[in-house]
């Protein structure tokens, strides 16, 4: 893991800029939040293929849903509270009920949003999304997963919702890394515990593992970057070799990555998973750092159940 940060907002307006000069079907709309979901990059580059939809998030997503149907391929982004939240009916009846190529890419999304308090830390999101039929979901961690996400997602048809940060956060992986939607990435062979993490928590399930490591305690990570269809092969594999069994999110422990995993456990290999995540509760204002030590969802916490 590299000392550098990058937030995968950014990464993810980097990799749209780019995917524009490839393709000349992507489309981008926008919810008035440009400059802060990096859209602006593609704005100024192509400014016939994107649309500033006001704040009207719903209009945004149902219009979205009539470009795919002219063999365009939208990119939707706004902050995750109002991606997922409020434009939740038009993104189950107009893009995935008819199974329409739209890409739902949310920015913003967890506590780690911050100061913004608890009205826009979207920490049901994940919930939502996978629960829709035909859709995909993904969580990235890095930029270099990002980017990869961002141009992948373009190549495959139907609905995805692309779960990205505010928070600059620590490039974990290199440019040769090999990634594929449906298949979790594990760093490590530790047969003491696997942590499961995704997004922003597998830099902190990284830096449990040094910790722990120094201790005398060898674990591994998982990182969960595809949530739907999640990777039941290597969840039953580590259940299998491992002693101990820990998901962590920057979610709401209902709903997410732990129970992701624990319907994965229930009806393959039952197994005890401890959850580590935001506990039914709704986020609060302050530093990013400071709430996910609040919460309970840094390397400390990892590192605390051993």
């Amino acid at each position: 893991m590299k000392e550098e940060k990058k937030a995968t907002r950014q990464s993810y307006g980097e990799a749209l800029l780019q995917l524009g000069k490839e393709n000349d079907n992507i489309v981008v709309l926008d919810a008035d939040l440009s400059t802060a979901t990096k859209t602006d990059l593609f704005a100024k580059e192509f400014p016939n293929r994107f649309f500033n939809m006001g704040i009207a998030e719903q209009n945004m997503v149902s219009t979205a849903a009539g470009i795919a149907t002219c063999n365009k391929i939208p990119y939707v982004s706004t902050f995750a509270v109002f991606a997922a939240g409020r434009a939740y009916d038009q993104i189950r009846n107009s893009v995935c009920y008819p199974e329409l190529n739209v890409k739902i890419c949310a920015t913003h999304a967890g506590v780690t949003v911050g100061e913004d308090g608890a009205t826009h830390q979207m920490i049901e999101d994940l919930s939502m999304m996978r629960t829709l039929p035909n859709m995909t979901v993904i969580s990235v961690s890095d930029d270099i997963q990002t980017k990869w996400a961002v141009n992948e997602i373009s190549k495959i048809k139907g609905p995805v919702y692309l779960r990205l940060s505010r928070l600059a956060t620590p490039i974990i992986y290199d440019e040769n890394q090999k990634f594929e939607i449906g298949k979790a990435i594990q760093i490590g062979e530790g047969i003491d515990a696997t942590v499961f993490a995704t997004g922003v928590t597998v830099a902190e399930a990284l830096k449990a593992q040094e910790v722990l490591s120094e201790k005398g305690v060898d674990i591994r990570v998982v990182d969960i970057h595809t949530i739907k269809p999640i990777d039941k092969e290597i969840i039953i594999k580590c259940a299998k070799e491992t002693k101990k069994l820990i998901s962590i999110e920057d979610h709401n422990i209902i709903g997410g990555l732990g129970t992701a995993i624990s319907e994965v456990l229930t009806t393959e290999f039952p197994a005890r998973l401890t959850r580590l995540g935001i506990k039914d509760t709704f986020g609060k204002s302050g530093k990013a750092e400071e709430l996910m030590k609040y919460f309970g969802i840094v390397a400390e916490d990892i590192v605390k159940l051993f």
